[in-house]
C-alpha cells in the first residue's frame, strides 16, 4: 500500500496575496449600497421592514383575518413545477406583451395601491416615473395620495390608468372619471370586490389610521425609524388625492364611502361616464368572469385583492386556465395576488393569463429606497422573467403555454 503523497508547502509571496486581498470599493451612497444587495423581491421586503414603522409595513404586507388567502396564493406559486424544453436558440428574448391592444415592455403593470406616500414620501410620482421608463402601465388608486393631475405631470409619457371604487355618492365618482379622462388616462380599472372592508387584523392590532397618529406604541416604533418620521414631518402633509380629509381607520373610511349596493346594472352607468378601455378587477369565479366579459369589459383581473378582503378566497392562479377558456378571445385575462418573482409572472402567463399586475413587489422597493427602490424591483423582475424564459426554452412571451408549467 503506497503512502499518500505529501503536499509541498511554501510561504506565499506578496504578489500571490494581492488578488485575494482586494477590497470591494466602498459605495458612499447608502441607498445605492443597500439596494445593490437586494437580489430578490423578498430581499426588498426585508429592507422595507427595517426602514418602515411596523404599522405602515404591516398595512402593506398584511392581509385579511388569518391571512390564509395570501399564504395559499404564494404557496401555489412556490409548489408549481416549471417544465423546460432544451436545445432552443434563446440568445434573444422578447418580453413585450400586449395589454389593452398596446405593447407593454414587460408582462405586468403596476397595480393600484392606496396611501402610497405614507409608505415612502416619494409616493405615486416615483412609481409613475419608473413605469414610464420601464414601458409598463401604472394604475393610480382612488385612495392615492397624489392627485390625478400631479401623477400625469410626473409621468407625462407613461401609460396611466385610473382605478375606481364605486361610491355611495355617484357624483364624486363621475367627477373622478372626468378628471382622469381630461388628464389623459388611458383606461379605467373598476375594482368590484370591496362592498365592505375586509378584516385586516394587523391594522386593528397596530391601531393603524391615516394619517398616522402618535401613541406610545407608534412613538417607540418611530424612535427606531427616525428617517421615516423626519420625512413625514418635513414634506407636504399627507392627504387623499381624490377625497376630502379623513381622521379614522382605513376600514371605517371604506365602509363610509363605498357602495355595497352596486350590481351589474351599474356597469352601464360606468360606461356612460367612461368611453375608454374598461378593466374589471376582483373576479374570483368563472361565472363572474363570463358575466363581466359579456357586459363588455376589455379585460378582467382574476384577483382576491391580495388576500386583503375575503379570507379563504379562491387562489387566482388556479382560476386562470378556466377563466381564459370561459371568456375566449373576447376579453383579456390578467391576474394578481401572490406574485413575488419574475418566475411567478412567467408561470401565470404559461397557464393562460395575458398579463399580470404587481402591487406589494414594487411597494417593498419603494419602502426600501424610494424611486430607486421601485426601479430595483423592476430590474429584479425583468431579470427573473428573462432568465426563466431562456431556461424554459422560449424566445417570446407569446410562446409560453401550459406545456411549460404544472400545478400540483
Amino acid at each position: 500500500m503506497s503512502a499518500t503523497p505529501r503536499v509541498r508547502r511554501q510561504l506565499p509571496r506578496p504578489a500571490d496575496l494581492a488578488p485575494l486581498l482586494r477590497l470591494r470599493p466602498f459605495e458612499p451612497d447608502g441607498t445605492k449600497r443597500r439596494l445593490s444587495r437586494a437580489l430578490t423581491i423578498a430581499d426588498l421586503r426585508t429592507l422595507a421592514a427595517r426602514r418602515t414603522p411596523r404599522s405602515v409595513f404591516d398595512y402593506t404586507d398584511g392581509a385579511a383575518e388569518s391571512e390564509i388567502s395570501l399564504r395559499r396564493a404564494r404557496r401555489t406559486f412556490a409548489n408549481l413545477e416549471l417544465r423546460p424544453s432544451i436545445l432552443h436558440d434563446v440568445s434573444v428574448v422578447d418580453t413585450t406583451t400586449p395589454m389593452l391592444g398596446r405593447p407593454a415592455a414587460l408582462p405586468f403593470s403596476f397595480a393600484p395601491t392606496g396611501f402610497t406616500r405614507m409608505m415612502q414620501t416619494e409616493g405615486e410620482s416615483a412609481v409613475v416615473r419608473v413605469a414610464e421608463r420601464a414601458g409598463i402601465p401604472y394604475a393610480l388608486s382612488t385612495m392615492g395620495t397624489t392627485s390625478i393631475e400631479d401623477v400625469a405631470a410626473a409621468g407625462p409619457g407613461a401609460r396611466r390608468w385610473f382605478q375606481l371604487y364605486v361610491w355611495k355618492d355617484r357624483s364624486r365618482a363621475e367627477d373622478l372619471m372626468a378628471r382622469a379622462r381630461a388628464a389623459g388616462y388611458e383606461a379605467l380599472v373598476l375594482t368590484v370586490d370591496v362592498p365592505v372592508a375586509g378584516a385586516r387584523l394587523r391594522d386593528a392590532r397596530n391601531g393603524f389610521s391615516f394619517p398616522p397618529q402618535l401613541s406610545v406604541k407608534t412613538f417607540l416604533d418611530g424612535a427606531t425609524h427616525p428617517n421615516w418620521w423626519i420625512d413625514l414631518l418635513t414634506t407636504p402633509t399627507y392627504s387623499f388625492a381624490s377625497l376630502d380629509s379623513w381622521d379614522g381607520t382605513i376600514a371605517e373610511l371604506l365602509d363610509t364611502l363605498f357602495d355595497p349596493s352596486m350590481t351589474m346594472a351599474d356597469l352601464e352607468w360606468v360606461r356612460a361616464n367612461w368611453d375608454g378601455p374598461l378593466v374589471i378587477k376582483g373576479i374570483q369565479t368563472l361565472e363572474d368572469a363570463r358575466r363581466v366579459s359579456a357586459a363588455g369589459a376589455d379585460a378582467i383581473v382574476i384577483s382576491n385583492h391580495g388576500g386583503r378582503q375575503l379570507d379563504r378566497a379562491p387562489v387566482p392562479l388556479r382560476l386562470v386556465p378556466d377563466a381564459r377558456a370561459a371568456v375566449g378571445d373576447e376579453t383579456e385575462v390578467w391576474m394578481d395576488t401572490g406574485i413575488m418573482s419574475g418566475a411567478d409572472i412567467v408561470a401565470a402567463i404559461a397557464l393562460g393569463a395575458h398579463a399580470t399586475m404587481v402591487g406589494r413587489a414594487y411597494l417593498y422597493g419603494l419602502m426600501a429606497g424610494g424611486e430607486r427602490g421601485v426601479e430595483r424591483a423592476v430590474e429584479i423582475l425583468r431579470s427573473e422573467i428573462t432568465r426563466t424564459m431562456r431556461l424554459l426554452g422560449v424566445n417570446a412571451v407569446s410562446e409560453l403555454g401550459p406545456q411549460h408549467v404544472r400545478l400540483p
